[in-house]
């Protein structure tokens, strides 16, 4: 093996910015459940039913399937079928009803999924998709799949994407920071 085959490629500038400001985001997001126990991931203080572990895994599902639709467009979308066939206008005119009691199931914490097995899984999502964002083509894009929470028609370039991976991160570290000080008073900064 040549040299050239083993080393790691040079990244242009806007790559690089790209992958610090996200790995800035996971680790605000990692340092707010610092020094917690399982119990304590798993309180929901607020009247949300959000958990730093649940967030945790949120956050890595979320991110590796944006990961993949960077590489492999809509279909790494599961779960959205009903609203292909659905009618256009039916589904622009779409609000989330705020008496449901629907709780997405990425937030859902499951026995084995500890907070120290899903912030590994989280370092797994993260090399793989820096690894990603090392060598995709920025300017390729995908359409994105049917949902009332998506324009009609848009497609997102694996650029946009990766701003969406970032934005995600940032949102998400935001609610974490908040349940951590409800749950101990720590604070992630200040």
């Amino acid at each position: 093996m040549s040299t050239s085959e083993t080393s790691t490629p040079t990244l242009s500038r806007e790559r690089t910015d790209l992958l610090e400001t996200l790995r800035k985001h996971r680790r605000f997001l990692r340092h707010t459940v610092r020094d917690l126990t399982d119990d304590q991931g798993l309180q929901a203080p607020s009247v949300s039913a959000l958990t730093l572990t649940g967030l945790i895994k949120h956050v890595a599902d979320t991110e590796e399937q944006w990961a993949a639709f960077m590489l492999d467009g809509p279909q790494t979308f599961g779960g959205f079928t009903e609203w292909e066939d659905a009618d256009a206008d039916a589904a622009a005119d779409w609000t989330p009803d705020p008496e449901a009691e629907f709780v997405d199931p990425r937030f859902v914490v499951q026995p084995h999924e500890t907070l120290a097995f899903l912030l590994a899984r989280y370092d797994d999502v993260a090399r793989r998709t820096d690894e990603i964002v090392a060598v995709v083509d920025l300017d390729s894009e995908h359409p994105l799949p049917t949902a009332p929470w998506f324009e009609p028609g848009a497609r997102w370039s694996a650029r946009r994407t990766i701003l969406h991976i970032v934005a995600e991160t940032s949102q998400h570290a935001g609610h974490a920071d908040i349940i951590r000080e409800t749950i101990d008073g720590a604070k992630s900064m200040g």
